[in-house]
């Protein structure tokens, strides 16, 4: 099937999509502020640039799209044209690689799904706090 849109507007469309400082990172980042704990954002440094970092733990929390990131992604690829499909596909690869590589470095990568956020913000807070503590509690 066709895109319904000219290249020009589809192109436009896409660039309004945001990558970093989204609307669920905003949250975590006001939620995990709000229990003052210090963290950094988007440390290009490291593999993929995880959206939330603590250096002192090394802790690398990714919090990823279920579309982009392909959340249940063999129940749903069938009905995606090709160039999506292959895609989300290329993500999924660059996201297991990039959470090998930092797994290797000494990382705990815990991921974050956009809809578990939606769910209970709460919960996957504490999630990444207790992850931090027992890091820290760790070595």
């Amino acid at each position: 099937m066709p895109d319904i849109m000219s290249k020009a507007k589809r192109s436009a469309l896409m660039a309004r999509i945001r990558s970093t400082n989204t609307t669920p990172e905003a949250r975590v980042f006001r939620a995990l502020r709000r229990r003052r704990v210090y963290f950094a954002r988007h440390v290009r440094a490291l593999p993929g640039s995880p959206d939330v970092v603590f250096r002192n733990g090394k802790v690398a929390v990714f919090l990823d799209g279920d579309f982009w990131h392909g959340w249940r992604f063999g129940r749903w690829e069938i009905k995606l044209q090709p160039f999506w499909r292959e895609k989300i596909a290329n993500n999924r690869a660059r996201d297991a690689s990039n959470f090998g590589k930092l797994r290797r470095q000494g990382w705990k990568v815990l991921r974050i799904w956009e809809h578990e956020l939606e769910r209970d913000l709460a919960r996957q807070v504490e999630r990444i706090c207790k992850a931090v503590a027992a890091r820290r509690r760790r070595g």
